[in-house]
């Protein structure tokens, strides 16, 4: 995976500033903290009844589980 080409310096100044603007950001934020919604990416999930038999969490965007085994832990919690 490599990082995206944003256009060089201003490419990517417009990009963080665009971000800042759609960003929900809470008032009483101090400078330095991260928002909780910026650690939550994607994730995978095999549910069976209301027990989770298998969960994957995105570490980056565009991470994503091995599908084979996704598939084959649905198939053996079917109901």
């Amino acid at each position: 995976m490599t990082a995206p080409d944003l256009g060089g310096f201003g490419g990517a100044w417009k990009y963080m500033s665009n971000v800042g603007k759609i960003s929900p950001i809470p008032p009483d934020m101090k400078f330095g903290e991260v928002p909780e919604g910026v650690l939550r990416l994607g994730g995978t999930f095999v549910v069976k009844g209301d027990d989770v038999v298998y969960q994957w969490s995105d570490r980056l965007p565009g991470d994503h589980p091995d599908l084979t085994e996704v598939m084959e832990i649905a198939k053996a919690n079917a109901m």
